[in-house]
């Protein structure tokens, strides 16, 4: 199979890119072919992985240039284009007029944030309708999944829409609610003994995807011609709440959770440098599960084989032995205490 892949080196498409270069096409054989389409700056790993001369190309440039992207593509086709990179209506549209023609199937990165916000039933699957007026991201993936099945129903486009939830692999710890700088400095803040904000009371349901299991299916379906035409999201099965995944945190670092709960209102309210709105109220804040049956359908024998105890265990692990993941983010540090402070006030003025 010959893969074009737009990006390729982010959280769920560096998993990918490696399962597709060590995937059997049939039995015995490995004969993929990736090509990536980026600014190389992070392929050095996937250059290691590469078997054999031929299994990896990489064409340098940024995609946002249509015209040079097309020179550098010319006369080339593929069986699968995947871009992991685009975001809006305008970024698609510019990938149909790239890739018309030149490819059986293109792979489109949605997001299961569109599902419709508040949710109707916890319970989602694909015909779950697509509307989130708190998230511009969201909307955004929505007008791109309309654009990319107007072109499959008018044209026979052949796209297939992909919907992940919350994916993670070993250089992030999943949290709801962190800075600009990712999770180092709540966990930071567990080491020390410090509070920790969690939104809501905690109780309410998500699903967590490692990043290796989002590959499987991922793979799975590239290529799969019972693919072209549909959404399907890629989901682990493991649901859990907010205040067991901080707990869960808290256990792998050795160390006693000081939970505060402050519902997501009031976060968005005290936060919007954070955008808590669309990355809470439009997503976390709610709960969700999510039915993996058509997946399954699509990709016979798939299932999660990490486990969140296990995953978790691996990122907090990958984190501490690693000091480039550690970014410090002294602005977050101070607001969560600010906010965690102004609780405690409002609790001393109610009380008298």
């Amino acid at each position: 199979m010959k893969a074009l892949f737009i990006g390729g080196t982010g959280t769920i498409s560096t998993a990918i890119s490696r399962q597709f270069l060590a995937m059997e096409s049939y039995p015995g054989v490995v004969d993929n072919e990736l090509w990536l389409l980026n600014r190389g700056n992070r392929n050095g790993d996937l250059r290691t992985q590469a078997r054999r001369i031929g299994d990896l190309h990489e064409v340098h440039g940024d995609v946002n240039n249509e015209a040079e992207t097309a020179e550098k593509l010319a006369g080339l086709s593929f069986d699968v284009v995947a871009d992991f990179i685009a975001f809006t209506p305008e970024q698609v549209a510019r990938d149909y007029r790239l890739f018309k023609g030149k490819t059986g199937q293109y792979l489109f990165i949605s997001s299961a944030s569109a599902y419709q916000k508040p949710l109707a039933n916890y319970l989602i699957t694909e015909s779950t309708p697509l509307a989130n007026p708190y998230w511009l991201y969201s909307r955004n993936k929505i007008a791109c999944e309309d654009f990319l099945m107007a072109k499959y129903r008018e044209e026979g486009f052949p796209v297939t829409i992909i919907r992940p939830s919350h994916t993670y692999d070993e250089r992030s710890v999943p949290l709801g609610v962190h800075g600009r700088n990712g999770s180092w400095q709540v966990v930071k803040r567990i080491m020390e003994g410090k509070p920790v904000i969690i939104h809501g009371d905690g109780t309410n349901l998500w699903t967590m995807t490692h990043n290796s299991d989002f590959a499987s299916a991922f793979t799975g379906l590239m290529g799969n011609p019972h693919a072209i035409g549909e959404a399907v999201q890629i989901t682990g099965d493991e649901t859990l709440t907010w205040n067991q995944v901080y707990a869960g945190i808290a256990a792998a670092l050795g160390k006693p959770l000081r939970a505060v709960h402050v519902s997501s209102e009031f976060l968005a309210a005290c936060g919007p440098d954070y955008d808590f709105t669309g990355g809470l109220i439009g997503d976390k804040a709610n709960s969700v599960v999510f039915d993996n049956t058509k997946l399954k359908r699509l990709v016979p024998g798939f299932c999660s084989t990490v486990r969140f105890d296990q995953g978790l265990r691996l990122a907090v692990d990958y984190i501490l032995d690693h000091p480039e993941c550690q970014r410090e983010d002294p602005e977050f540090d101070v607001w969560c205490d600010r906010v965690i402070a102004a609780l405690e006030k409002a609790v001393r003025e109610v009380q008298g």
